[in-house]
């Protein structure tokens, strides 16, 4: 009766250690976890005024970087800002018009295309309107 006592009693701390170790884990776990962020729910609206021509814009969309061009002569574009090759960041480039990957030399046009280095495609559009002065991206 004895053996069986003890095997009771080990079982049940065993559990409880279970228990507690699972109502540990669940915050940091749901702290570590990425946000479920669905993009066709996220709408973000800049006035066309802060975009000005021959300039890009960078903000945040959805939880990612993304990027906004007034090209030179008209016509804006709304990307994402990461870099279709390994991830990075691109930057604009005022002087050339364009965009570089400061990784490996990624370049894209202003319409997003890739002029050289490695990227295997182009920077994924976002989609965007215009109105009232104002660029609603989503």
């Amino acid at each position: 009766m004895e053996a069986s006592r003890r095997t009771f009693l080990g079982t049940c701390l065993v559990a409880m250690a279970a228990v507690i170790s699972a109502a540990s884990a669940y915050p940091i776990w749901r702290y570590l976890a990425p946000r479920k962020i669905n993009p066709a729910d996220v709408k973000v609206g800049i006035p066309v005024k802060e975009v000005l021509e021959g300039e890009a814009k960078f903000f945040d969309y959805a939880g990612s970087p993304a990027v906004i061009v007034h090209k030179r002569g008209g016509g804006l574009e709304v990307f994402s800002a990461v870099c279709t090759h390994l991830g990075c960041i691109i930057q604009w480039e005022k002087e050339k018009q364009d965009f570089l990957c400061p990784c490996h030399g990624g370049r894209f046009s202003a319409d997003g295309t890739v002029t050289g280095g490695p990227p295997p495609k182009p920077l994924n559009k976002l989609p965007f309107t215009v109105a009232d002065g104002t660029i609603t991206i989503g």
